[in-house]
C-alpha cells in the first residue's frame, strides 16, 4: 500500500511541476499609444488544462474608426509570421509565444505608431487540443480598442492591469511552490513508511524462522 502511495504522490508532483513550467496568466492589452513610438498589442489565451497537448494558429483584424468591417493585417501559423495588410507592411512583428506550436500569448509589436493605426483590433487563436483518443478545435477572440495620443497620459487603468499581471503571476508561483513542497514532503514521509514496514517485515520473517527452528531442534530432542 505504502508503494502504492509513494507513486501516487510522485505522479502528483510531477503534475504540478508541469503547471509550474507551464503558468499563465491573462492580462489585457494597454490600449493607449503614442504616435511614433512602438506599441505592444497584448493578446493572451491560456489553456484550461496545460497537460493537454495543442498547437494554434493566429489572426490578427483591424477596424479603423469610421470602417464598418475588419480587415485580415497579420497570420501566424507553423510557417511563421504573415503580414497580411499593406498597411502594416514592416510594421508588425510577432511579440507572442516562441520555439512552440503550442501558443498562448498571441502578442503583436507594432513599430511606429501612427494616428491612423486608431481603431479595434480583433485577435483570433484557432486551437487544437490533442487527447489520448481524439482532437478538440476551439476558437477564442479578443478586442483591443487602441486610441492613439500625441502624448503619454498613462491612466490608471493601465497601471493596474500591470499590477494585478504581477500579483496574479507571482501568486501562482508561490501556491505551485507549496503545493510542490508539500508533495515532496509527503513522498518522503511515505517513503520512510515503507522502509519502516520493509524491516518490520524482515523482522518477523526472521523472528517466526527462529521459532520454527527451535521447535525443530526440541523436537529432535
Amino acid at each position: 500500500m505504502s508503494a502504492v502511495r509513494l507513486l501516487l504522490l510522485s505522479l502528483l508532483c510531477s503534475h504540478f511541476v508541469s503547471l509550474c513550467h507551464g503558468a499563465c496568466s491573462e492580462v489585457d492589452s494597454d490600449t493607449e499609444a503614442v504616435a511614433g513610438k512602438g506599441f505592444k498589442l497584448g493578446c493572451i489565451s491560456c489553456k484550461m488544462r496545460p497537460e493537454v497537448e495543442a498547437s494554434a494558429t493566429v489572426n490578427w483584424y483591424f477596424k479603423a474608426k469610421g470602417e464598418a468591417e475588419f480587415a485580415h493585417i497579420y497570420n501566424y501559423d507553423e510557417e511563421g509570421p504573415h503580414i497580411v495588410d499593406e498597411r502594416f507592411e514592416d510594421r508588425v512583428d510577432w511579440n507572442g509565444s516562441k520555439r512552440s506550436q503550442d501558443i498562448q500569448d498571441a502578442s503583436i509589436y507594432l513599430f511606429n505608431v501612427t494616428f491612423n493605426d486608431s481603431g479595434t483590433y480583433s485577435c483570433h487563436f484557432h486551437r487544437l487540443l490533442t487527447y489520448e483518443f481524439y482532437e478538440y478545435q476551439t476558437v477564442v477572440s479578443k478586442l483591443v480598442h487602441l486610441k492613439v495620443v500625441a502624448k503619454a497620459t498613462r491612466g490608471t487603468a493601465s497601471i493596474v492591469s500591470e499590477v494585478m499581471m504581477y500579483v496574479s503571476i507571482i501568486g501562482l508561483q508561490a501556491w505551485l511552490y507549496i503545493e510542490m513542497v508539500y508533495c515532496f514532503r509527503k513522498i518522503s514521509a511515505a517513503g520512510e513508511e515503507a522502509i519502516r514496514e520493509s524491516a518490520n517485515a524482515e523482522y518477523l520473517a526472521i523472528a517466526s524462522e527462529s521459532k520454527d527452528n527451535c521447535a525443530g531442534v526440541q523436537v529432535a530432542e
